[in-house]
């Protein structure tokens, strides 16, 4: 894979022309700027392609799950699936999850986790990538794309507006487990996620201060009216930074993240990625 300091991806010699009739499942392990191994999957998908339509029209998810999920999770696998009827997809493990290796810092250096996965996936082929998070993913597509750009629309699911948030109950509760050292062997032992000890030193840009530098590639930002972390004023807030480049759904009974998006919400993120990348 190739991928300057910046963390900006450049094209194998594969390129494009890579058939897609070609593609295979497969699993292996990146390697980010910083030297951290990621772990991820990709699927060809089951989506049916035009043999004698040019390169745009083939299309690749990239997939960011929220904090303590991996890429072996079922609701990570759902998401994966429920995807793949309308590209190939592109999942992974953040840093500090699952079979990954170093330690999460809640968001900030997984931009560049992020970008190792779209850097494979622009090696596999493929001439459109969007991007789709969910909770921490959420804000991790956001900042990927205003800091790396290169991506082709990005859909960002129950994301936070600002940092340091602890309006709600479960908020506070993931305050204390990424804080204190308790918290810390929690994560570990009962969440399967290893967090890094060290507070953010510079803070990385936030998540409404990144959409702006997000166009001209088209942004849906997707909240459920449920939602028991953040309320609705963050999603609002990052539509409003949006302006006319970002849209926005709000989900009705909807809850947070993967765990809460139906497969009807999953199937027209699809079709709203579809008619927009590219």
């Amino acid at each position: 894979m190739s991928i300057d300091p910046a963390g900006r991806t450049a094209r194998s010699p594969i390129g494009p022309a890579y058939e897609t009739s070609r593609r295979t499942s497969m699993r292996t392990f990146l390697h980010t700027v910083d030297g951290v191994t990621i772990d991820s999957v990709y699927n060809p998908g089951t989506a049916v392609y035009d043999a004698s339509a040019p390169p745009a029209d083939d299309l690749v998810f990239v997939v960011a799950h929220g904090f303590t999920g991996d890429v072996d999770r079922p609701h990570v696998r759902r998401v994966a699936d429920a995807l793949a009827r309308h590209g190939a997809v592109v999942t992974f493990s953040f840093r500090g999850h699952g079979a990954s290796g170093g330690r999460s810092t809640v968001g900030d250096r997984e931009v560049l986790d992020l970008a190792a996965a779209v850097g494979w996936a622009r090696e596999l082929g493929h001439a459109r990538v969007a991007t789709v998070g969910f909770s921490m993913g959420g804000s991790v597509v956001l900042r990927h794309a205003a800091l790396h750009q290169g991506v082709d629309a990005v859909v960002s699911v129950s994301s936070p507006a600002r940092w340091y948030y602890r309006g709600t109950a479960p908020m506070r509760r993931l305050h204390w487990l990424v804080t204190r050292p308790a918290g810390r062997l929690v994560g570990r032992y009962g969440f399967r996620t290893r967090i890094h000890h060290r507070e953010w030193a510079p803070v990385p840009l936030s998540p409404v201060e990144a959409v702006p530098r997000i166009a001209p590639a088209p942004l849906l930002i997707v909240h459920g009216d449920r939602d028991g972390y953040f309320p609705l004023d963050h999603p609002r807030m990052l539509a409003a930074a949006a302006g006319e480049h970002g849209e926005l759904w709000l989900e009705h009974g909807m809850g947070h993240a993967e765990h809460a998006a139906p497969d009807d919400l999953l199937r027209r993120i699809g079709d709203w990625t579809v008619s927009r990348a590219g």
